[in-house]
């Protein structure tokens, strides 16, 4: 009999997770709920599916009965944990998961988990090409693309699960344990979710939280939180870094990877080193080096060969979003960054050019603090053109260092960039912000932003 057999399962959140979850469940015998603040109408097909297949919906608020009233209870990533009924739920005893929790229980094969402010997509993106270039199966999922619980309804087998995973993800684990865990930094992000910076690194942590001494911890050495918190890994621990000073990797009792001018040095307990060039890798920053480095290790430790991992390298042109070149109008660069929502990641962006920058900021506000790039601001942006909720706040922490202006919509800034630009500048949107006060989500802020420049 199915673990779930007549079991009332609640699904918290009824878009693309929710709906893989419910059908997982159904499949299971479950007796299942889907509840969603979004109407009917709101949530089109995801309704529409969800009902051909027999859950029952609850939609427009959620009803502290559908909640109490359950077995078990499974989240989204986007539902807040704070919410009154499931405050109810868990005083009542009523146990609560998330969709990676759920997933990882079922799922046998060897799950490399990244996690971290940034880079998260693009290291695990390019773990997955660097093990799919060295012959390895393999599924690329969890906060990227297609939730794990699709990997469970596919009923295909993969040699090896790369998993993209959120804080909100970690913050819903019970007995997640990766095989492999990469921490690629913490800096200040969704302030508005957490009580503090400290509440924010200690849900990063919990990645590490279930690690035995057989399981790998892939850590930055360079990056002050992680250090603070790698005493309490039981895991073994292996560091990335970039050496720019050309100083000696790291203390003999340490192993990992290092990175010296074009030249990536892999060095593993009991193994002779492997040497990578970075001669052809494309992306721009030094960022997106760090990423390269720590995927580079966890492919490797998950049985990627030298000889696959450097062809990923040679050929991996980023995603979408991701400082993506739109393109040059009239000597002008225009660059896509939309899925920078939050300071850090438009500190790391603004580094990657040397050229004048016009920088487009802006959307609804996540807690943090604008100052943080003050000194990028200084040294690079010659003009700042603030949008949506948040353009307020920023100009009064950063307007005064540069040209700043507001405006309420991003066609209007992409045009006094244009305006303003001359042959050599960079325009760059790099939001430092969610983008749910105009758009869907970054994916539909970057494609709007896009269609604007190929307007010009």
């Amino acid at each position: 009999m199915s673990d779930f057999e007549n079991k009332k399962v609640l699904v918290v959140g009824l878009a693309r997770t929710g709906l893989a979850v419910a059908r997982f469940l159904k499949d299971r015998g479950a007796q299942v709920t889907a509840t969603d603040l979004k109407k009917k109408d709101e949530l089109g097909s995801y309704a529409q599916k969800a009902l051909a297949m027999g859950i029952s919906l609850k939609l427009g608020a959620h009803e502290i009965e559908s909640f109490t009233g359950s077995d078990l209870i499974v989240l989204s990533p986007g539902v807040p944990h704070s919410i009154t009924p499931l405050k109810a739920a868990r005083r009542a005893g009523i146990p609560v998961i998330g969709e990676m929790e759920l997933a990882s229980r079922y799922i046998k094969e060897l799950i490399v988990a990244v996690t971290g402010t940034n880079g998260k997509t693009t290291t695990t993106s390019l773990i997955g090409e660097m093990l799919k270039a060295s012959g390895c199966s393999v599924f690329v999922g969890g906060n990227i693309g297609a939730p794990l619980i699709d990997y469970l309804n596919s009923g295909t087998h993969a040699d090896v699960i790369a998993a993209e995973i959120s804080s909100f993800q970690l913050d819903t684990m019970e007995r997640f344990r990766p095989k492999i865990g990469v921490l690629l930094n913490i800096t200040e992000d969704h302030l508005d979710r957490y009580n503090d910076f400290r509440h924010y690194v200690r849900s990063k942590a919990r990645l590490f939280k279930n690690q035995e001494s057989t399981d790998v911890a892939v850590l930055n050495m360079m990056d002050p939180a992680i250090c603070e918190l790698e005493s309490g890994i039981s895991g073994q621990r292996l560091y990335f870094n970039i050496d720019n000073a050309g100083h000696h990797f790291m203390p003999e009792t340490r192993h990992g990877v290092v990175i010296r001018g074009k030249e990536m040095i892999c060095s593993l307990p009991g193994k002779p080193p492997v040497i990578l060039s970075l001669a052809k890798f494309r992306l721009k920053g030094e960022h997106n080096l760090e990423n390269a480095a720590a995927a580079s290790l966890a492919a490797l430790l998950a049985g990627a060969g030298r000889a696959g991992i450097q062809m990923a390298l040679d050929t991996y042109e980023g995603l979408h979003h991701r400082l993506e070149y739109v393109g040059n109008v009239n000597g002008v660069q225009y660059y896509n960054d939309s899925k920078a929502t939050n300071v850090d990641a438009v500190k790391r962006s603004l580094q990657s050019f040397d050229s004048p920058v016009i920088l487009i900021m802006g959307g609804r506000d996540k807690g943090g603090s604008y100052t943080f790039l003050k000194e990028p601001m200084k040294k690079r942006v010659k003009r700042l053109i603030a949008i949506g909720e948040a353009r307020e706040k920023i100009l009064n922490a950063l307007g005064g260092l540069t040209h700043g202006e507001g405006t309420s919509t991003l066609a209007d800034a992409v045009h006094r960039a244009h305006q303003a630009a001359a042959p050599g500048d960079v325009v760059l949107l790099s939001p430092g912000c969610s983008s749910f006060d105009m758009f869907t989500d970054y994916a539909e802020r970057g494609e709007a932003f896009c269609k604007i420049v190929e307007r010009l």
